[in-house]
């Protein structure tokens, strides 16, 4: 993986805790109706990217989205309508086909910790839930060089109904180099 995907941007999509928590063995380590309604708004209609541990995590497609899989075991097999790449460098390129082929402008990256490290430096945007809660989770977010970055939008904090913690929304956006 050498440089940035041509084709639709890449976009990370996250909730992190404030202690970089972003999963607890196959779950989220907190419950939040409320960003799962915006994660659906930010990815309907693109492809979604996402590791084996996170895919199995979600248990099956989303509907309206395209699942790229990246999964180098031989015995991993997916469900019809997800696309399965052996290598993140062949998930990257399938998913910008399946971005052409949806008419999507951005290929969002779901995770895992893996994915979201290996993809960072081709990343475009980050889309974060700044989760304010610090609950116990074997899965952090890799972290980001904050000079590489910056935040385009912030909103929040919010709590709604059903939701274990208050959370704030931050856009960051790949500074332009000098």
């Amino acid at each position: 993986m050498n440089s940035a995907p041509s084709g639709a941007p890449l976009v990370h999509v996250v909730a992190v805790a404030e202690n970089g928590v972003i999963g607890r063995g196959l779950d989220l380590p907190f419950r939040l109706p409320s960003d799962l309604k915006r994660f659906k708004a930010l990815t309907l209609g693109k492809p979604l990217l996402m590791g084996r541990q996170t895919f199995v995590s979600i248990g099956r497609p989303l509907p309206g989205r395209i699942s790229v899989v990246v999964s180098a075991d031989p015995d991993f097999g997916v469900p019809e309508g997800v696309r399965l790449a052996r290598s993140l460098d062949a998930a990257l390129g399938l998913a910008q086909d399946v971005a052409g082929e949806m008419g999507a402008e951005e290929v969002m990256v779901i995770g895992g910790r893996r994915v979201f490290a290996e993809t960072l430096p081709l990343t475009h945007r980050i889309h974060l839930t700044k989760v304010h809660l610090s609950p116990e989770g074997d899965v952090l977010l890799p972290p980001y060089d904050p000079a590489m970055w910056q935040e385009v939008a912030r909103d929040g904090p919010h709590q709604g109904p059903g939701d274990e913690a208050p959370f704030t929304y931050v856009t960051l956006e790949r500074r332009q180099s000098a």
